[in-house]
């Protein structure tokens, strides 16, 4: 269902717009807008219920068709960089995101109920748009760490993780000492006390057998 959802989004990003009584709406509001002068200020809404597959590029070039986009921050998980469902956009003009915020919260697109708002200027902080107008690069964490674990370790790297590891056995037992568990189990700390054993090869007859 998701990779439909993402397909569909990826399908008609180039013809996102609003539906026609919508557009009117927001139209006759924006011609007020303009009839007024003074300096702009930045405002920003708050995106919620965000699609899936509704990401960076695409948030941008539908919110631009209101006015001026100067940033976008899409909220993504850090372990796996997908979309949380959420995201901040700013507008050159204020008074143009109070009327996206009206015009776009509860707008249904593609099976999902958008909310939007605006966030009060004094709750706009930096820390909001950090990694804002950045081309998202997906980093494949779960596999580097697959490749940290498994890489050839030094004889010191091999002595400090042979060290955590026992320090944590030690605690076991002790735990299960104070649960007054009479039991008794090599561990850990035998295997210890041989040799590291280099990368071991099989000849032939032995892979047979």
């Amino acid at each position: 269902m998701a990779d439909d959802q993402t397909e569909e989004v990826a399908t008609n990003q180039s013809t996102l717009a609003l539906d026609s009584n919508k557009q009117k709406e927001f139209e006759d509001k924006v011609r007020k807008i303009n009839t007024e002068t003074g300096d702009l200020t930045a405002g920003v809404i708050y995106l919620g219920h965000i699609p899936h597959g509704f990401y960076e590029t695409e948030i941008r070039e539908f919110f631009s068709q209101f006015g001026t986009v100067t940033k976008v921050r899409l909220s993504r998980s850090k372990k796996t960089g997908g979309s949380k469902g959420y995201a901040f956009v700013e507008f050159a003009c204020d008074d143009v995101a109070k009327i996206v915020a009206e015009t776009m919260h509860n707008y249904m697109m593609f099976g999902k109920l958008l909310k939007c708002e605006v966030i009060p200027n004094d709750r706009v902080h930096p820390r909001m748009w950090k990694g804002a107008n950045r081309k998202f690069r997906f980093i494949p964490r779960g596999k580097n760490e697959i490749r940290k674990q498994n890489k050839e370790k030094t004889d010191k790297e091999y002595e400090k993780q042979v060290r955590n590891i026992l320090k944590k056995e030690q605690k076991k037992r002790k735990k299960i000492k104070r649960l007054g568990v009479d039991y008794e189990f090599p561990g850990y700390a035998s295997e210890a006390k041989t040799k590291r054993s280099k990368h071991t090869r099989f000849n032939d007859e032995e892979k047979e057998d």
